[in-house]
């Protein structure tokens, strides 16, 4: 009965307080809105290729409830922008409300095509505004996107099933073509040399036919869509003729391969692409004076370790953010001088399943910090595994490591897996600076003994190497870096990556020393 009596009763308070609620009031705005900020820059798209959502806040810091009559773009309907108001989308908003002392979101996008804005221009500073009200009370944002002309490179998608063309080849060297799950398509011979005067954007695989050879440009710029990237199959090449740049931040000779997302905050994040991929059979592929960065893996090479020519030739290049590995070799071949690795997933280069590798004045790192990282900035080994699990050597031909600094932010930095079935596990190290400690002897003597001169030649193990910024990719070495000086005349590289004459004995290293500006 007490429930019953107290149920009542507060049913009767609540029917009390509501018959005596007034509804919102809401007065017109009278143009003083305040805004998060006066111009909304969507920074640079490529054209036709849609931005990322921006966002605005619109406040209302009086005491009363308003309603603002209109919120639209000032181009109206022909605006390439899209607006999206409390969770509306649309392009114009009669009638908002906002209560006092609070606050809205609006959501922006564009996609544009240049070639209905400018016609024969590269780029075009496209802008429109978010217009609050009309008359006096009239209020606007502005919105700024730089919208980008580019080459674009895409399968073809069948228009009544909707699939993606997909690569046929020959995966397996029996000289019969496979049929694949790659998407992407192979490269017209037209389109077999990219040049700098456009960008280009890559969608699925851009592929080099048998026998074909892919020219890049000194200062071409390649971009990737998510599980995009490039893809050299049996006796064709890749040759990427960059060159070495004056201005160091600009890079206007050299050749960089990155994503397809040009806003800031997707500068260095890993793993938007998936990778180059030079696969078994490729021949004689070059790579010089070029940035490679947030891929999945910087540089695929497979097979041909025992090739007349190096598969892969590096100079003067580096490799930075990508989530799994800067280079991955399986059992293949690859030279490699001035070159940078950091910022890996897993490790900046891995050489597996045996193969040749000579490496000169490199700077190997590893200072990934974005997750737990498995494996050293070097691993080795001379195996691989089969589908039923089973663990198979193959030869480690040579790795041989030449005044290369191998460092990063983990201990150690170098893992040598010898399958030890009789397979070759051949490697050497001569005027090294590597980080290795072994405490506690937990790595087997025969792989891991430094004071043998015939593994370690002349190494130097644990000291700073005084990276500028190594966690933001600057690997220069200042004045105090344990590494000056310290290298092997025999393996001089007369200039460094950024064509700074090299002393004698030169540094370690794929760069001569400076002395770093104090801020």
């Amino acid at each position: 009965m007490k429930r019953l009596l107290y149920f009542l009763l507060t049913i009767s308070i609540l029917m009390l307080w509501s018959s005596c609620r007034k509804d919102f009031d809401f007065s017109p705005s009278t143009g003083n809105l305040t805004f998060s900020k006066d111009t909304v820059y969507l920074d640079t798209v490529f054209t036709n290729i849609g931005s990322s959502t921006y966002n605005l806040k619109v406040y209302n810091r009086s005491n009363e409830d308003i309603s603002i009559p209109t919120v639209r773009l000032g181009q109206g309907e022909a605006s390439n922008y899209r607006l999206n108001v409390d969770g509306l989308p649309g392009k114009e908003f009669q009638n908002v409300e906002l209560l006092a002392n609070d606050s809205l979101f609006i959501f922006v996008e564009t996609t544009a095509d240049i070639q209905d804005l400018a016609q024969n221009s590269l780029e075009f500073l496209y802008t429109d505004a978010i217009e609050f009200d009309s008359g006096n009370n009239l209020q606007k944002v502005e919105l700024v996107t730089l919208i980008k002309d580019a080459v674009f490179i895409y399968p073809d998608r069948d228009n009544t099933t909707g699939i993606i063309e997909t690569l046929t080849f020959d995966t397996d060297g029996d000289g019969t073509p496979d049929e694949t799950q790659i998407q992407g398509r192979f490269l017209e011979d037209d389109e077999l040399t990219f040049t700098n005067e456009k960008p280009y954007v890559i969608y699925g695989y851009a592929a080099v036919d048998e026998g074909d050879v892919l020219t890049v440009n000194a200062g071409a710029r390649v971009h990737f869509h998510a599980n995009s990237g490039l893809l050299v199959t049996n006796n064709a090449s890749l040759k990427v003729n960059g060159a070495l740049s004056n201005d160091p931040e600009l890079l206007e000779n050299e050749v960089i391969f990155e994503g397809d997302r040009l806003e800031p905050g997707f500068a260095d994040i890993p793993g938007q692409w998936d990778t180059i991929w030079l696969f078994n059979g490729s021949v004689d592929n070059e790579i010089n004076y070029t940035t490679i960065k947030n891929g999945t893996v910087g540089i695929l090479s497979e097979g041909d370790a025992t090739a007349t020519n190096d598969k892969l030739t590096i100079n003067n290049s580096q490799i930075y953010n990508s989530s799994n590995f800067g280079i991955l070799g399986r059992a293949t071949s690859i030279a490699a001088e001035n070159l940078v690795i950091n910022n890996s997933g897993q490790s900046s280069f891995a050489g597996t399943a045996g193969g040749k590798y000579n490496f000169t004045h490199c700077t190997i790192a590893n200072y990934w910090n974005n997750s737990f990282r498995q494996f050293p900035s070097v691993l080795l080994n001379n195996f691989f595994t089969d589908i039923n699990g089973n663990d198979n050597g193959l030869d480690l031909i040579e790795a041989n490591f030449n005044n290369c600094i191998i460092f990063g932010n983990d201990n150690p930095e170098i893992i040598l897996d010898d399958i030890n079935d009789g397979s070759a596990f051949t490697f050497k190290f001569t005027n090294c600076l590597i980080r290795f400690q072994d405490s506690n002897n937990n790595f087997p003597q025969e792989q891991y003994n430094i004071s043998n001169g015939d593994l370690y030649d002349d190494c130097i193990f644990n000291s700073d190497p005084d990276f500028k910024l190594p966690f933001e990719n600057m690997l220069m070495i200042g004045d105090d870096s344990a590494a000056n000086g310290e290298g092997d005349p025999l393996f001089l590289i007369t200039t460094d990556i950024l064509g700074t004459t090299r002393t004698s004995p030169p540094d370690i290293g794929a760069y001569q020393h400076v002395t770093f500006d104090e801020d």
